[in-house]
């Protein structure tokens, strides 16, 4: 490892490593602003400069040179110095001229004391302002419900530009004009199109782009209480630091884990938790009385009125993949195996259960998303990543980049150094191939692209695989599979990926193929499945593929079979076809419901328990990677609103339930669960448990700087009512602990002295852009396996288009596909209604164009047409989870007609400026 010397004190740093890079893993305060860990350096802000001396006797001297710390790479013996007058003097010089426009409104900039400006301009020593010209002014801009544009503060560090375009692939943003004139914006005002604009609110360093849902209900950053927790908006299992104040959700950031998201967020898991706050949600529990009409009832009532269905009855529950392990342990406790439901229905608890299998039989790696980025070549069979895994999306964007590093390695430059290796590698990346039902986000970075019908996409993948086994394609590179098996066998580290979203189990398997054909030929494969929800993959861990689904409990309540049937956390109608959800709930069971929001299912209940969300409640879940991860509730529920795990085990008990007698706490749950269930025995490290203390103190969710209480409850109470305390987990509910050397898992929230904002990152981290020094996040509960599938498997024949009749392919959307966050403040507004979508020639031939109306099956659903020529002949694209799509269903075959009567909807013209959404 080189040493060098800074202002006489000799450090040993890593090889390859810039100086800024070095002096911030050192605990060394050294300002920026334009440098990013995750995107390296442009020198654009100058403001991290250092005086370098090529010798001690120059050092004695002074005469050294100003170098900048984020251009200057360590070599072992080189000098510097951060403290001496020059260099002192010129970071102050700098930061005085960026700030030269700035409009100095920190008291009403919704950044305020949780900004890198304020923090840089205190560390610099800048205080007095010169400059008494006119300051330049700019117009702002309308940006979409979601982000604030405020182009005044900027200070043209170019990060916002850098990474929309560069990082994220985004088009519509950028620098404009020049010199101090210089304006980061769109050419016209309108809805940003990146599904990765938020991160622009953490990634700039002052105010100009904020979070609009916060500033429409704003708090003080240093007012919010945080703790550790999962998006639970898909699989990917995203670390998230959601933020209350007055028992209130107001904003969620980036929680940074090495492995799985790093720095960034898709937008919606940042802002798709405003359901939280949803007028829909539920505080007390209801029985519904002989006049059909709810009764509100105390908790105590409502768990007899549970307790009594349960008794002595024919008993039968459905779990869900969007709530904890342990809530479903128990439910699946308390009324048998047999009688379980893990919240599937039949095809999507066979591609769940296939992926999970297909994944411990594999010799392939699990990549997390950090490997993800390493691949060197990527081939994805039937997923839209950027709809259905977004944030996987971004990690497959970063590995086609690979091959500038490779091409940058041969010429000495490091990875850091991100202009020049833009400038050399142009437009050459490493392959990405994609095989997909219709177009997606990843198409512009995609070596090739092809549209195939699901099962065409699979026969694909088994022509590859075939391929591979006889050579990789040599001679044969004429053909699509033969292109992409050579491009897989002279890659180092290749990925593939499928996933459920297509609803084709022959593109799993042909998934599988591939990554075996591939370590069979002496590769090390890495091998990635998506799946739907927050904890799918640990419903399959939990059941197994003998569980019953949904089909086998709407025949059992068709028999008369269940006397009582529970519904954990699932609106059915959501899930299922309306039919089935009546037959399931309109049966003469006795329906009981718990669940955090009302929905058609708890209208249908006898009894409904309103259940804590995400923010409010511990959980365990299991990421698509396999990853047990623990969220823990920021805020106390309300009203009498209780985890699921509360009710279920406070049942449990008034029954007298064997498995309850041992049960107290949350951590006997996850505990008797990793006893009972071989797949999820390792859930017990996903993080510390209840006992844990930090140098014998808890973990503080409120920051030193967290305003008191009593100005809080003023206007109820002068009296200060003690603090709750937290005996389920490691977290206080107040300011008292220390925020400090703990577990990955237990961080709360990031500051630390002089670092007041997201920045102060790299002060709880073993090196700039490395893991947290309380180690990863989570436990891997999948590994790579060693024995591979046992069976060969037979591609499916290939898809031909049937004369009058359309297969239906899905096409899911970011926004409005995933239930919850479509109910959130501004994402509401960027959800479509239903569509389908079909190739030009197949509209043209019903007589369709653009915004007409088609009906599907003599009344199965009547939609908008979309004219999109990606879609494969004979397929039509459906919008999954939007209005008026519940009754289609991936595979199926529909006739379609043109609608009659059928009224295009009004154009949408954006109105409101300040972000209150369209008319």
């Amino acid at each position: 490892m080189p040493t060098i010397r800074i202002d006489g004190v000799e450090y040993e740093v890593q090889a390859g490593k810039n100086l800024l890079e070095s002096c911030l893993s050192l605990g060394l305060d050294l300002p920026y602003f334009c440098w990013h860990p995750a995107m390296g350096s442009i020198g654009a802000c100058r403001q991290c400069a250092v005086v370098q001396y090529q010798s001690e006797e120059d050092e004695q001297a002074g005469r050294g040179r100003i170098v900048m710390g984020c251009m200057t790479p360590v070599s072992d013996g080189a000098i510097f110095s951060l403290d001496g007058d020059r260099a002192r003097e010129f970071r102050e010089a700098i930061v005085e001229s960026l700030m030269l426009n700035h409009p100095h409104d920190c008291p009403v900039c919704a950044e305020g004391g949780e900004c890198h400006l304020q923090d840089m301009t205190v560390m610099v020593g800048h205080r007095d302002r010169h400059y008494r010209g006119r300051k330049n002014t700019h117009r702002n801009q309308y940006l979409g419900p979601l982000l604030n544009h405020e182009m005044n503060r900027c200070i043209a560090c170019y990060r916002c530009t850098r990474y929309y375009r560069d990082y994220a692939g985004g088009t519509d943003l950028a620098a404009m004009a020049a010199h101090d004139h210089v304006y980061f914006g769109r050419h016209e005002e309108g809805i940003l199109e990146s599904e990765f604009a938020g991160n622009l609110v953490e990634v700039c360093p002052t105010g100009v782009f904020t979070d609009k849902t916060l500033v429409h209900d704003y708090t003080r950053k240093w007012d919010l209480q945080s703790a550790p927790s999962v998006c639970v908006g898909c699989g990917v299992g995203c670390n998230t630091l959601p933020g209350e104040r007055y028992g209130r959700l107001k904003r969620i950031h980036n929680r940074f884990n090495v492995e799985v998201n790093g720095y960034f967020l898709c937008d919606r898991g940042r802002f798709g938790g405003g359901f939280v706050n949803n007028q829909q949600r539920l505080d007390y529990p209801g029985l519904r009385g002989d006049d059909g009409r709810y009764n509100a009832v105390d908790h105590h009532q409502a768990l007899q009125h549970m307790a009594e269905a349960c008794r002595n009855a024919r008993v039968a529950a459905i779990g869900s993949p969007r709530t904890s392990i342990e809530a479903n342990f128990l439910l699946r406790q308390l009324v048998g195996t047999d009688n379980f439901c893990p919240g599937f229905t039949e095809l999507e608890q066979t591609l769940v259960n296939l992926a999970l299998e297909l994944q411990q039989q594999s010799s392939a790696v699990i990549a997390d998303i950090r490997s993800v980025e390493s691949a060197d070549a990527v081939l994805i069979l039937g997923e839209d990543l950027t709809n259905t895994a977004p944030r996987l999306a971004l990690a497959v964007r970063q590995s086609v980049r690979n091959k500038a590093y490779e091409m940058a390695a041969g010429l000495g430059l490091e990875t850091w150094q991100d202009a020049a290796i833009r400038n050399l590698a142009q437009d050459r990346r490493s392959p990405l191939f994609i095989a997909a039902s219709g177009d997606t986000r990843l198409d512009d970075v995609a070596e090739q692209h092809l549209s195939l019908a699901p099962q065409d996409v699979a026969r694909l993948g088994f022509e590859v695989a075939a391929a591979i086994r006889g050579g990789g394609g040599v001679g044969n590179s004429d053909t699509a599979a033969g292109r992409i098996a050579a491009a897989l066998m002279e890659a180092k580290r290749p990925l593939v990926i499928s996933g459920t979203s297509s609803g084709s189990p022959q593109a799993l398997q042909a998934a599988a193929a591939v990554a075996e054909a591939l370590a069979g030929a002496g590769h090390r494969p890495m091998l990635n499945f998506t799946v739907p929800e927050a904890n799918s993959l640990g419903q399959a861990m939990l059941t197994g593929s003998a569980a019953p689904s949904l089909e086998a409990i709407a025949e059992r309540c068709d028999r008369g079979e269940i006397d009582t049937l529970l519904v954990l956390e699932n609106d059915l109608y959501h899930r299922t076809p309306a039919a089935l959800a009546d037959r399931l709930l309109h049966s003469d069971s006795a329906i009981i419901a718990v669940d955090g929001l009302d929905n058609r299912t708890t209208s249908a209940a006898r009894l409904v328990l309103p259940a804590a969300n995400f923010a409010e409640t511990e959980g365990t879940l299991v990421s698509l990677e396999g990853r047990a991860q623990r969220h823990y509730p920021v805020f106390l529920p309300q009203g009498e609103r209780r985890p699921s795990w509360v009710w279920l085990l406070a049942c449990m008990k008034e029954l007298g339930h064997p498995t309850a007698t041992d049960l107290h706490q949350f951590d006997d749950i996850t505990r008797a669960c990793a006893a009972t269930v071989p797949a999820l025995a390792g859930i017990t490290g996903a993080a510390p448990d209840h006992h844990f203390l930090n140098v014998g103190v808890k973990i503080p969710r409120q920051p030193h700087r967290y305003s008191g209480r009593t100005a809080m409850r003023a206007d109820i109470s002068v009296h200060e009512p003690k603090q709750p305390e937290d005996e389920e987990s490691p977290l206080a509910f107040s300011m008292e602990g220390l925020n400090r050397w703990q577990p990955g898992a237990l961080l709360p929230f990031v500051w630390a002295p002089g670092w007041n904002s997201n920045q102060s990152l790299h002060r709880f981290q073993s090196e700039v852009g490395g893991p947290l020094r309380g180690g990863t996040a989570g436990m891997r509960l999948l590994g790579a396996g060693t024995t591979g599938p046992t069976a060969a498997i037979d591609p499916p024949p290939s898809f031909t288009p049937v004369e009058g009749r359309w297969q239906l392919v899905a096409r899911h959307r970011i926004f409005g596909s995933e239930e919850l966050s479509a109910l959130s403040p501004g994402i509401c507004e960027l959800v479509e209604p239903g569509f389908v979508e079909m190739r030009g020639a197949d509209a043209h031939g019903l007589g369709l164009t653009e915004g007409d109306g088609v009906e599907l099956d003599a009344g199965l659903a009547t939609l908008a047409v979309k004219i999109n020529d990606s879609i494969p002949p004979g397929c039509l694209g459906y919008a999954v989870g939007h209005a008026g799509t519940a009754n289609l269903a991936a595979g199926a075959s529909v006739s379609l007609a043109k609608a009659t009567n059928w009224q295009r909807p009004p154009q949408v013209i954006s109105t409101d400026r300040s972000g209150g959404g369209h008319v």
